[in-house]
């Protein structure tokens, strides 16, 4: 329960790269003693979404520029399968669905409500993992987009972000009912390293 309450801190941007995941404060907060929380963040560890320092403590796992650039390369190439793959295994009520999901966030985007929008990208980018009719690759992308999950809700935080997002989002479904698996992954692959360039720019102005 604890391992689960804390990832989905981290995974929604609660607590944030950097952020110290101190024992004794977690121990206390959730009334236990420090041996389950060393446990716990040994866990998270394993999933990448903690790091542990020599002597000063566990922190959220904060990536170099380099691991960040890797993984986010690795990202979009997983989601631009997932996404070429959709075009062609969705049809009927199935492409209705997507298009669905898709519009549904069209509120959230315009009001630029950071949560709201937050929680339907996730919604959005696992319809076109499981879409893909791929287990494994539903399951390998999920596992790499829940390492990278602290940095891009990091991009919400930039101007407007959500309405571009669900731009971008627009011209992947677009390809995905026309049939287009190429269009279809060229635009997710793009969309991914867009998101990439969004956490450095938030990254700069909280900088400043």
């Amino acid at each position: 329960m604890i391992r689960e309450a804390l990832a989905d801190r981290i995974v929604h941007g609660t607590l944030r790269p950097g952020d110290p995941l101190d024992e004794t404060s977690l121990a206390a907060e959730y009334g236990v003693s420090r041996t389950p929380i060393r446990e716990v963040l040994r866990q998270l560890e394993t999933n990448g979404l903690a790091a542990s320092r020599p002597h000063r403590g566990a922190i959220v796992a904060s990536l170099t520029p380099r691991q960040l650039d890797e993984t986010f390369v690795v990202m979009a190439e997983l989601e631009a399968l997932s996404a070429r793959l959709c075009a062609t295994a969705l049809a009927g009520a199935a492409l209705h669905a997507l298009q669905a999901l898709h519009e549904s966030g069209a509120g959230a985007a315009r009001a630029n409500d950071v949560a709201g929008y937050r929680l339907h990208n996730e919604r959005f980018h696992a319809a076109i993992y499981a879409g893909s009719g791929n287990a494994f690759l539903e399951e390998t992308a999920l596992a790499v987009r829940r390492r990278l999950a602290p940095f891009r809700n990091l991009q919400f935080e930039a101007f407007q972000r959500p309405e571009l997002s669900h731009h971008e989002h627009a011209r992947i479904v677009d390809a995905i009912v026309s049939g287009d698996g190429e269009a279809a992954a060229g635009a997710m692959r793009a969309h991914i390293l867009i998101v990439r360039e969004a956490v450095d720019a938030v990254d700069l102005t909280s900088e400043r």
